[in-house]
């Protein structure tokens, strides 16, 4: 039987796996320092982004809400806001129209895709019209 605080550094792990981080996450102290045999689990809170997201990795959607992901079919990248129908709805990082796409047309965006967009939408939005 594995430790109240090891299971706590797996459900860590777990969800961090799938874009999820939970700040508070850690073992109850009250019952921790309890004679309980099983201490309970504070999961503590977060925003609504990540309680967004947690619901969609929960439901099984993939990829999750808030996560980053490129349209293979013409490189754009976009964040998912929404599933249906078997399509992913996605918001364009650089600014622009919202699209929708097939499931199985995405990949994950690297961290350095999504930055090189951001920056590009920074960039932009800076230039004076001219």
């Amino acid at each position: 039987m594995r430790t109240t605080e090891e299971v706590v550094e797996t459900l860590r792990s777990a969800l961090r796996g799938v874009g999820v981080v939970l700040p508070s996450l850690c073992v109850d102290p009250v019952t921790g320092a309890s004679d309980e045999p099983f201490a309970l689990v504070e999961l503590g809170r977060c925003n609504v982004r990540v309680a967004e997201r947690l619901a969609s990795v929960v439901r099984g959607e993939r990829p999750p809400l808030g996560t980053y992901v490129t349209d293979v079919r013409d490189g754009r990248i976009g964040e998912v806001r929404g599933h249906v129908g078997g399509r992913v709805q996605l918001r364009p990082v650089a600014g622009g129209r919202e699209w929708d796409c097939p499931a199985g047309a995405l990949e994950p965006a690297t961290p350095d895709d999504v930055l090189r967009a951001q920056v590009r939408r920074a960039n932009a939005a800076a230039r004076l019209p001219g």
